[in-house]
């Protein structure tokens, strides 16, 4: 049974920094591909991007540079470590996590829609960024 639970949303101004958590229970790290996705108002919901199991990562073009993810398997938490925020960046921000190809790559496409490969889901942690 995989379990998913975000953490650490809140509001910050443009520019700024946040840091999303997502603790894991169940075996996610030695075959599942874990990420992160967001959903505004009114929006579909779109990859951010994500993490395999040997740790390397893809992100969607409108966040490269700017956030990145990371996990400490120790602690079964993934992280979503986000900066130079921007008020497009507002929505409720989930993690989620499908098995992996091949013992645990991530693939198929980061972006719009593109949400059907993932089985589990958190509740998710809205992240609110005021101009």
């Amino acid at each position: 049974q995989i379990k998913l639970v975000e953490s650490g949303g809140g509001s910050v101004q443009a520019g700024g920094s946040l840091r999303l958590s997502c603790a894991t229970e169940g075996d996610t790290y030695t075959s599942y591909c874990v990420g992160w996705l967001r959903q505004a108002p009114g929006q579909e919901r779109e990859g951010v991007g994500d993490i395999d199991i040997y740790g390397s990562t893809r992100y969607d073009d409108s966040v490269k540079g700017r956030f990145t993810i990371f996990k400490d398997n120790a602690k079964n938490i993934l992280y979503l470590q986000m900066t130079d925020l921007k008020p497009e960046d507002s929505a409720m921000y989930y993690c989620a996590a499908y098995v992996g190809a091949l013992g645990g790559y991530c693939y198929g496409k980061i972006g719009h829609g593109e949400t059907g490969r993932f089985s589990h889901w958190g509740q998710g942690t809205q992240v609110t960024v005021s101009s």
